[in-house]
């Protein structure tokens, strides 16, 4: 594995149901886009198998390596360790439900192999192709669109877990990252903008996975990440 180029990272919680599906998909799309790869399970305090489904998966296939965590610590901070572990010079990740499109992922790669340091994918482009019920489509519409006002983003997607970074600018980035759950997609955005990074975003199909709701009080908590981000960046000053 010394000269691995891109590796790619699940963040898995409790989801052994989906791994079944996810593993094979991803090997099989990893193939497609570079001989040269590891697939990373950053496997978060699992109670449901999953740690052990992919500790006998990795057993059978050496391209894939397990990060097990006894605690739950953050999906944030399970990504944080994932990248600094990881061999590519390519890194990426997606979300173990494969909600956005797999077909993508050559897109995805490619974008940093031409010299942007991120890309990602995008639910919110004209040309995007995405299902998904309306209370979620109008949550994540504003959130977005406060991202931003409040934090001059020029993106239109910030929480699409479909990214991918070149391994060096990535690690420069990481120490100045606070949040260590949900939010970490979008904090990486903005402050690469802020740091100059040259950032693709590209639309992508995508189709929401099973069972997941927006309730009341997650509304409340991504206005408060985005006004802490804010105060961070403006008056903090860190």
């Amino acid at each position: 594995m010394g000269n691995t180029e891109v590796s790619a990272v699940i963040p898995v919680y409790n989801d052994r149901k989906a791994l079944g599906r996810a593993l094979p998909e991803s090997i099989a799309a990893l193939e497609s886009v570079t001989p040269a790869f590891e697939l990373i399970v950053a496997e978060d305090g699992s109670t449901d198998g999953s740690y052990e489904f992919v500790r006998e998966y990795a057993e059978k296939d050496p391209r894939v390596r397990l990060l097990h965590r006894d605690e739950r610590q953050g999906r944030g901070t399970a990504l944080n360790r994932a990248f600094r572990e990881s061999l590519g010079s390519i890194v990426c990740y997606y979300d173990v439900d494969l909600a956005t499109d797999l077909r993508h992922l050559p897109e995805l790669v490619a974008a940093i192999r031409e010299g942007y340091d991120i890309s990602t994918g995008s639910r919110l482009l004209p040309s995007s192709d995405i299902t998904r019920s309306g209370g979620r489509e109008i949550a994540s519409r504003g959130y977005n669109f406060l991202v931003r006002v409040i934090l001059s983003s020029r993106l239109y997607d910030h929480q699409c877990g479909f990214k991918a970074f070149r391994r060096e600018r990535l690690l420069a980035l990481i120490p100045l990252i606070k949040d260590g759950h949900w939010f970490w997609d979008t904090e990486v955005l903005v402050r690469a903008q802020r740091a100059g990074y040259r950032v693709f975003e590209f639309p992508v199909h995508w189709t929401e996975g099973k069972g997941t709701t927006v309730r009341k009080n997650d509304v409340i908590s991504m206005g408060r990440a985005i006004l802490r981000l804010w105060w961070q960046l403006h008056v903090k000053k860190d």
